[in-house]
């Protein structure tokens, strides 16, 4: 098959696993009936989405299985490890498993959470070594699917299970055991590292996944707004969604039947060239070799030596010569550079580091601990859990494509973004948004806006660290380094869970809930000055790294 084709089919195939990777956003919604079901507190619940991401402090072991098993076999443990995760709760939720404690289901859910990392490093590291020219692109356009993953389950079990909240729960679980191992069996073949001879930019296909990607996240958006979904029946949205997942399929193909052709065409042209040139250059005396006339890509024209004792047919070459390293030294000026190649051990005596990694905890993580409560702050509000579910997913995944995007157009031009600085402008809105939850309001207008603020900013945030990792200490140990990273999330999570479980355990009534503004008032004040503190470390971060973004830029300037 061709290598071109092999790439985007990988592409394709990571859209797939990440659209249905972030299991862990099912979480609230159907967390106000798993409490129900198991009849704990809810500190304990927190505790239990505390416990997802509590897997990912192992999330280095991904890492470092990658650089010693093949990617199918990475892909294939981690979605297994889901699959005994969610599986065993499930079972034990319609009754199938009896007698398991509190704390096997507290390992269980740190189980599925690690699954997800699993899946995470086999995405990027395929899609960063695939697609060096565009890394930060691809890597946006395919993570953003993640921002998807709850809008997507959420369809699939309004089809199944419309009305019963009990079923629903079920439904969830059970999908988030099965979905993510059967489409990792279906796409294992094909999420591999091409070993491309060339890298190219094909921005045309770039630019048709991009308008595919934006019109998936518009129609999740339009499911997701209440006046627009009642227009769409929930297996009109599945099917919807599905058609959309499959749309970028084309593209792979297309590539692969353009390459075979020209490869065809090129053939023909080549003997009938040939042949011309030999009888031309036999009667002038000139020696025809053609040991170089096989060229590694259709689309690149092939060239024809000639040896003779003519001083200009050697200069021609040698002109020829120089053109083509030209062009080599221009294509690997496109890559992005790295501050400093380093693993885990160095990278943790780095200040740089440590600034990124409360920047994450205050940004990023602190959003996901907002969305593992969302299901309370809903109840709280009197408003249903799973609109607000699928609104914050909805726009995380075009938070999640707004870096890459940006990053494609302005890199066109020669010109590098600073990643501190874009950080930078996402935190001040996102602290924003946590305060104006605080504003009373009887139609729950500033709830909506502020979750679809803080989902826009965190996806964004999410998407940019991906690059800022590589950026800051170097592409090798990626894998490791990224997964260190993000062992603040579990950190996070447990500690401004805990404190806002702490917050509403001392609003609740009698049967042990809360309603109002008051139950989570407190911890909407101490998220918003936290993302704020947040703001001032990633201004430092930029400052600190400047001098490296302002090299970038010249060097863009001159190649």
């Amino acid at each position: 098959m061709p290598r071109i084709f092999l790439q985007w089919l990988s592409l394709v195939a990571i859209i797939w696993l990440q659209s249905i990777n972030g299991t862990n956003s099912n979480f609230p919604a159907y967390s106000s009936q798993l409490k129900h079901l198991l009849s704990i507190s809810q500190i304990q619940l927190n505790n239990l989405a505390f416990a997802s991401d509590a897997g990912k402090l192992f999330g280095w072991l991904s890492g470092s299985a990658a650089n010693y098993l093949p990617m199918w076999l990475v892909l294939i443990l981690g979605s297994s490890l889901g699959l005994i995760g969610y599986g065993v709760q499930y079972l034990f939720l319609i009754g199938r498993v009896s007698n398991l404690s509190y704390g096997a289901i507290f390992f269980l859910a740190m189980l599925a959470g690690n699954s997800i990392c699993w899946i995470n490093t086999v995405c990027y590291l395929v899609i960063i070594r695939n697609f060096p020219l565009d890394s930060q692109l691809a890597v946006g356009l395919t993570g953003s699917y993640q921002g998807l993953s709850a809008k997507i389950y959420t369809d699939i079990v309004d089809v199944v299970y419309p009305c019963s909240n009990v079923e629903r729960a079920r439904a969830y679980l059970f999908l988030s055991s099965v979905l993510p191992l059967t489409v990792s069996v279906i796409v294992a073949p094909v999420v591999r590292v091409i070993n491309t001879v060339k890298t190219k930019r094909e921005e045309v296909a770039f630019i048709l996944i991009l308008i595919i990607t934006t019109v998936t996240g518009a129609f999740a958006i339009m499911g997701s707004m209440g006046s627009a979904s009642s227009l769409l029946s929930p297996f009109t949205g599945a099917v919807g969604m599905v058609a959309l997942l499959l749309a970028p399929l084309p593209i792979p193909l297309g590539l692969g039947l353009r390459h075979q052709i020209g490869k065809l065409a090129g053939g023909k042209i080549h003997i009938e060239e040939t042949n011309s040139v030999s009888m031309d250059k036999t009667e002038s005396g000139v020696t025809l070799d053609i040991s170089d006339i096989i060229s590694e890509s259709p689309s690149e024209s092939f060239e024809l030596s000639f040896s003779s004792t003519s001083e200009k047919m050697n200069g021609d070459q040698q002109s020829e010569s120089s053109t083509s390293g030209d062009d080599k030294i221009s294509e690997t000026n496109e890559i992005n550079s790295v501050m400093e190649e380093i693993g885990v051990k160095v990278m943790l005596r780095r200040l740089n580091f440590w600034l990124y990694f409360f920047v994450y905890l205050f940004a990023v993580t602190l959003g996901l601990v907002f969305f593992n409560n969302l299901g309370q702050i809903a109840e709280s509000r009197g408003r249903s859990a799973s609109s607000l579910v699928s609104l914050s997913s909805s726009f995380g995944f075009f938070g999640r494509l707004i870096p890459s995007t940006v990053d494609y157009f302005v890199s066109r031009r020669k010109y590098m973004i600073s990643r501190p600085a874009f950080v930078v402008a996402l935190m001040v809105p996102t602290g924003a948004a946590f305060f104006l939850l605080l504003v009373k309001d009887n139609t729950a207008l500033w709830l909506y806006i502020s979750t679809a603020t803080i989902g826009v900013c965190t996806g964004a945030i999410a998407s940019i660290s991906v690059s800022l990792t590589t950026e800051l200490f170097g592409t090798k140990n990626f894998g490791v380094n990224h997964n260190v990273l993000v062992i603040n999330i579990p950190i996070g999570s447990f500690l401004f869970g805990y404190l806002a479980a702490i917050v509403y355990r001392k609003k609740v009534n009698a049967k042990g809930k809360c309603f109002g503004m008051e139950c989570y008032r407190n911890t909407f004040i101490l998220w918003g000055t936290l993302c704020f503190i947040g703001t001032f470390l990633a201004l430092i971060l930029y400052t600190r790294t400047r001098k490296f973004y302002n090299s970038q830029r010249s060097q863009g300037n001159r190649s």
